[in-house]
């Protein structure tokens, strides 16, 4: 399988995590959204929304959309399971995953901030502004779903789907100064998950298309 990913990419990010989580064995394809390489024909013949994460099946099929490319790992690579079993657990668990992956990352990513500042003349602090207070929104209910667990995870004793969501989003909102210092529970699963070789392998640090690695 191919794999294409930006290494900044908070929802190719997401995916690097649980396949690693589930170790499957894929080859990564630099897409670089700084160049606009996601909007070049040669990718968009592959991926016609033109964003990125996206998988490449072994039979030629394209997978887009982080979630869609998450369920499809959960079915095919059930072991380990990323959803709990019971089905309530399992909606409660999906609540989480897509109050991030729906009411601020959309709002927080790339092309939103790049009109906000080259279309409607917002400056660095109101863009700042808009970045925190969709991070807030978010996070005040994360940080009551999580808080009253006895895990170190989101959810239980082990990684899950709440985890491969969470990490990529708390990264961005450390990269963009967000204070996070009302969320303890969150920032105590990041700071255990990152630790862990599954995440720390996926960090945006370690990929090959980092400028930063290059060098």
């Amino acid at each position: 399988m191919k794999y294409y990913s930006y290494f900044r990419s908070s929802a190719a990010y997401r995916v690097r995590i649980a396949l690693n989580l589930k170790g499957v064995d894929y080859e990564q394809v630099p897409v670089n959204l700084a160049k606009a390489q996601q909007q070049a024909q040669a990718y968009l013949s592959r991926n016609p929304q033109g964003l990125v994460p996206a998988l490449e099946l072994a039979d030629g099929t394209v997978l887009s959309q982080s979630i869609a490319i998450l369920e499809w790992l959960e079915d095919t690579y059930p072991t380990p399971a990323l959803y709990p079993a019971d089905a309530t657990k399992r909606a409660l668990m999906r609540s989480f995953c897509l109050n991030i992956a729906c009411d601020v990352h959309p709002l927080n990513n790339l092309s939103v901030l790049t009109y906000l500042r080259d279309v409607l003349g917002a400056d660095p602090q109101q863009v700042a502004a808009w970045y925190s207070h969709w991070v807030y929104r978010v996070f005040d209910a994360a940080e009551q779903q999580v808080a009253t667990g006895t895990g170190k995870f989101c959810f239980g004793e082990a990684p899950s789907m709440a985890d491969c969501l969470l990490i990529p989003q708390m990264y961005n909102a450390l990269r963009f100064e967000v204070d996070v210092t009302a969320y303890p529970t969150l920032s105590a699963i990041y700071t255990h998950c990152t630790a862990l070789p599954a995440f720390e392998a996926a960090d945006p640090a370690r990929q090959a298309d980092n400028p930063d690695q290059a060098s």
